[in-house]
């Protein structure tokens, strides 16, 4: 367990007691992670800025600076779809601690000025962030998590396994190579409306599997059911899409455009997509009952 989920890695190799002590290794980088990054713990470095940034231009390490900087890169492309900022919503809506409730008018609009990617002051010469509003904080769950999953693969490889599957919690994954006698790892997608079925199946090979779901956080008030993705410029939890699956090179960027493409629906992904290469989005919809694909690949894209 770390970053609030399982993690688990099915890795093959010929020495069993290397591998099994490599293994390790690479749940240890998961943890230094954790430790590095998670807003839950008072001792990290996120926690740090969270306190400090307000008030004064806060050094991190070039790590998590370079991933806070992707985070910004993202934010920006997505047209704030994406955005690391919205902790606040997440506190108001009670998914912080998962109370889970609908926040009073006042309460929604005090978070919402709290929120903005433009609220971060990043300086790549200094690796400094700084918060331009009192009250901003960062949260890097929504990429976090497959940043981690893509340490541990880069660990494995480094370390000359060749053959590896890690899971985050099954919403981030990363095949490194193929399973022993085999062309690539089958991985499933669970139905969204049943989690006993499965949707379809995925053959990956160097590649991350990422999925966001409304089923992962949610709660229902007066006939309504509420999932933990914010869209960071409404301030409301998103409806109308139950799963979003993305199939990209690293976890890091699937972590990432899942949620930006959950927030944007698959008709509000189509220009976003346009701009990337490699990325394969498929979006699962309660009113048609029927998973749309939106596939952008060397200038093509098709649905």
């Amino acid at each position: 367990m770390s970053m609030a989920c399982l993690y688990a890695i099915e890795a093959y190799g010929p020495d069993a007691e290397k591998l099994a002590r490599v293994v390790e290794e690479a749940f240890d980088e998961v943890d230094r992670i954790d430790r590095l990054m998670s807003h839950y713990r008072a001792d990290s470095t996120v926690s740090r800025v969270n306190r400090e940034a307000a008030q004064r231009p806060v050094a991190v390490g070039a790590e998590l600076y370079d991933l806070i900087a992707a985070a910004v890169h993202y934010n920006r492309e997505s047209s704030g779809a994406f955005d690391i900022t919205v902790g606040p919503l997440m506190k108001a809506w009670g998914f912080f601690r998962d109370e889970g409730r609908v926040p009073s008018a006042e309460a929604l609009a005090a978070a919402r000025r709290l929120v903005g990617g433009g609220y971060l002051a990043l300086d790549p010469v200094t690796r400094t962030v700084a918060f331009n509003r009192s009250g901003v904080e960062i949260d890097l769950g929504g990429i976090a998590k497959g940043y981690a999953v893509d340490r541990a693969a880069a660990l494995l490889r480094e370390r000359q396994i060749a053959s590896a599957l890690i899971s985050a919690g099954g919403s981030s994954i990363y095949a490194l190579g193929t399973p022993p006698g085999r062309p690539a790892w089958d991985v499933t997608i669970a139905d969204p409306v049943d989690h006993r079925n499965a949707a379809l199946t995925v053959q990956l090979k160097d590649r991350a599997l990422s999925v966001a779901g409304r089923s992962e956080k949610s709660f229902e008030s007066s006939g309504v059911t509420y999932a933990h993705i914010m869209d960071p410029r409404s301030g409301r939890p998103v409806q109308g899409v139950l799963t979003v699956a993305v199939l990209a090179s690293t976890a890091t960027a699937g972590d990432a455009l899942d949620n930006a493409f959950f927030v944007l629906g698959p008709e509000g992904s189509r220009e976003y997509l346009r701009r990337l290469t490699g990325i394969e989005a498929l979006f699962f919809m309660p009113a048609a009952q029927r998973a749309w694909t939106v596939v952008h690949r060397h200038g093509g894209t098709t649905s």
